[in-house]
């Protein structure tokens, strides 16, 4: 046996891996041997875990220190820190929060987070905030995604639950076995499927896709982007212009409607709503038919290309997937319910390899053969405080406090925000328009942060609270999207005065007399020790016998058995729709929703429909270039961005940009020229690779480089890092979800000239002390 297999163990979002130590030091990473298809992104912590942008110990903003709370706020991102001891933090933490309280209530308290810090099911950044502020009164919350909030909202209205979507899609066993076409709408990103939320022991989207490309699976990759599909596949490539998928759908449901290839036996037993559909498609509602040369004329297929695509999808078991990103463009509910009208109407949902699917290689989840068990998780305890916001709305309630918007059939107000509390993820990594951020950013009293590295986010706060990584505590990766169990040993001690979140938050609960409420006087290991036995407990609820806690961390990993058959979606609603009814309101699939109808949103009707883009190609002006803002594939969202796997990658230490070579001959630029991306919101530089598998028109950048303005604090400056947000549009995909619309964005770009400004992103802060 190898002998790097008696290594101790670490789960992160990208993968698990055995640790290599020496002298206290980790020296390697090396991939877990359950996994035929290890990322590389896990080796970009190796450099930076004791790097210069390791936050050492707890500090605070000087102007914050000085001149007290809400002063110099401008001067987030610009001022110097000045470190302080742990017990001083405590009791400045402590004592502004009980300021807030007592002013202004507990709905003026924001807790930011997003989930991705940590793959451990105890140290799970989001869970330790969110039960310590509930100690102490509550917080303002969000809801839903900035990966794909238009599509949890829309969905449940037409479909039922979302989760049940994203846990039980499909498998690939079920497409490859039974699928002749797959019809993939915003593409099958390898890419992504290297992460999953809360770990993975064995990543399965390439050896899948290998395998539907050996079983002679055809596979239409319907994308600006070519390297959408990754695939030895017989793939056809159609590429629309961006955020026209809709008009596309409606051109082919139109096909199948006019050529009587709609399955009218399965509309009738399980949909409703289907004719008012079949009228706005006819032009009925609006006097415009919505027939292939109406869809052509805006997404630039052809109409052929249209009319054979649906003909094709009539005469064959097809799948229809619908990538995640398709939900983060204006109208982004439009493009799911689409996909759903025309699964419907081809009468495949619940069969084999039928149907349809959310986000395949959206994770590493989606699709995969395993068996699901819920971990268990460290209770949050009771939230006292009703005031949310879609999460993609933080820039709109900093700046709008008692402000009135629309959610999902909802008249709501914006609270009066006075402190933010961040633990786990990045605003300025996953908001749009970060110069109107800043400004917003300027609104808060306080601004507190428990960060591992000195990125935008610490460097946008008051006071910061440095973390540990997931390297220098113990835990368990219990996702219930994954089929393996992981014991997560620490192989490190933790870097400088860094604690775990637990430590960070009990020290402060201390303070502030909700100690024992907040640890229920249990230890880390008391804690994991829980929470395994409530996981053992629900497996063998569901027939799966999990190993006592014990001899588990001493295996240090446990893979379920994998399910008898594979999982196809909605299969008991299709064998029986009276004993299994969908979670909507008529218990069936709703083309037309009455619910939704009854909002009276102009921007999005009772039934799919093409509404316009705020900014698209069909009225590009001075900005001719459409911009697609992707997921990485050198880091998750802005993680280890820093790390040297993601900075190999770079262009002269920029984000990359691609373009086909007839866009950049048009502004006469060349691979590896720095250029300047710019519109009305803003402007970054970039490294440029020139690619022909770009649309005309179109220019992909990847999220994720840190923010890294040329005058700190200063909204409007330059990023010369490449962070694509400070281009991207700040408005909700629609008054019903109110979801980021980050792909729907209009740019231009030029040669830089003049001196090449360094990049300060991966600097830390100045310090007075």
């Amino acid at each position: 046996m190898d002998k790097r297999c008696s290594l101790p163990l670490t789960s992160s979002h990208w993968g698990t891996y055995r640790i290599e130590t020496r002298d206290g030091r980790v020296e390697a990473l090396h991939g877990f041997e359950q996994d035929p298809d290890v990322s590389p992104i896990g080796t970009g912590i190796i450099d930076v875990l004791d790097g210069p942008t390791r936050i050492r110990t707890p500090a605070v903003r000087k102007s914050w220190l000085d001149l007290g709370p809400g002063a110099a706020n401008d001067r987030r991102g610009a001022d110097p820190f000045v470190r302080i001891t742990w017990e001083e933090a405590e009791q400045i933490v402590a004592d502004e929060l009980g300021r807030i309280r007592r002013n202004h209530g507990n709905n003026a308290i924001y807790a930011g987070s997003y989930g991705w810090a940590s793959a451990g099911r105890f140290h799970h950044a989001q869970s330790q905030i969110h039960r310590f502020l509930n100690c102490i009164g509550g917080y303002v919350r969000s809801v839903d995604t900035y990966s794909f909030a238009a599509g949890e909202v829309i969905l449940p209205h037409i479909l039922g639950n979302i989760y049940v979507f994203l846990t039980h899609a499909t498998s690939w066993p079920s497409i490859i076995d039974h699928s002749d076409l797959l019809v993939a709408f915003g593409g099958i990103p390898l890419k992504n499927g290297q992460i999953n939320a809360g770990g993975i022991g064995r990543h399965t989207q390439r050896e899948n896709l290998k395998r539907a490309a050996r079983s002679g699976l055809k596979i239409v990759n319907v994308s600006p982007v070519r390297s959408d599909v990754d695939s030895d596949a017989l793939t056809t490539w159609l590429a629309p212009r961006p955020n026209t998928d809709t008009a596309i759908l409606l051109g082919i449901a139109h096909t199948l409607h006019t050529e009587n290839l709609v399955d009218h036996a399965f509309i009738a037993k399980y949909t409703c709503g289907y004719e008012r559909f079949a009228a706005y498609l006819d032009g009925a509602v609006d006097g415009t038919v919505k027939n292939a040369k109406w869809a052509s004329d805006i997404s630039g297929l052809t109409r052929e290309e249209i009319i054979a695509l649906a003909r094709d999808m009539a005469g064959e078991r097809t799948m229809i997937s619908l990538a995640w990103s398709l939900t983060r463009q204006d109208h982004g509910e439009q493009p799911f319910w689409a996909g759903v009208a025309v699964a419907a109407m081809l009468g495949q949902i619940g069969l084999p390899g039928g149907g349809i699917g959310f986000g395949y290689s959206a994770t590493n989840s989606v699709g995969d053969h395993g068996s699901r068990v819920p971990g268990a998780s460290l209770p949050q305890g009771h939230n006292p405080v009703r005031d949310f916001i879609p999460v993609a709305r933080i820039s709109d309630m900093l700046l709008n406090p008692g402000g009135e918007f629309n959610y999902n059939g909802q008249t709501l107000t914006y609270p009066d925000i006075r402190l933010v509390y961040w633990a786990g993820g990045n605003p300025f990594h996953h908001h749009q328009d970060l110069n109107r951020m800043l400004k917003a950013w300027r609104k808060p009293d306080t601004v507190i942060v428990n960060e591992w590295c000195w990125n935008s986010m610490a460097k946008h706060s008051d006071i910061v609270l440095p973390c540990t990584t997931t390297l220098e505590r113990n835990d368990i990766a219990l996702s219930p999207r994954d089929p393996y169990a992981v014991s997560m040993q620490k192989a490190v001690e933790p870097h400088g005065l860094a604690r775990n979140d637990f430590d960070i938050f009990s020290g402060i609960a201390r303070k502030m007399g909700v100690g024992e409420a907040f640890t229920g006087n249990w230890s880390e290991e008391e804690w994991l020790h829980h929470i395994y036995d409530q996981t053992r407990e629900n497996a063998l609820a569901r027939g799966i016998s999990l190993p006592a806690y014990e001899d588990f961390k001493t295996a240090g990993w446990f893979a379920y058995p994998p399910p008898e058959e594979p999982t196809i979606l909605l299969k008991a609603f299709r064998d029986d729709p009276v004993a299994n009814p969908l979670k909507t309101r008529s218990g069936k699939i709703e083309i037309f929703c009455p619910t939704v109808d009854a909002f009276g949103y102009p921007d999005c009707p009772g039934h799919p429909a093409w509404i316009e883009p705020l900014e698209w190609l069909g009225n590009a002006g001075q900005f001719p270039l459409h911009l697609l803002s992707n997921q990485p594939a050198t880091k998750l969202h802005s993680q280890l961005d820093h790390g040297r796997y993601s900075r190999s990658r770079k262009i002269r230490d920029r984000e990359p940009v691609a373009i086909n070579a007839r866009e950049a001959a048009k502004r006469n630029l060349k691979e590896g020229d720095i250029v300047r991306i710019y519109n009305r919101r803003g402007a970054c530089l970039a490294g440029l690779t020139v690619d022909d598998g770009i649309r005309d028109g179109v220019a992909l950048m990847s999220t994720g480089a840190w923010y890294d303005p040329e005058k700190p604090g200063r909204p409007g400056s330059l990023c010369k890092h490449g962070n694509p947000n400070v281009l991207t549009p700040d408005q909700g995909t629609s008054s019903l979800a109110q979801g980021p619309s980050a792909n729907t964005c209009l740019v231009e770009m030029e040669k830089f000239e003049g001196p090449l400004p360094p990049i300060t992103a991966y600097e830390p802060p100045e310090f007075s002390d």
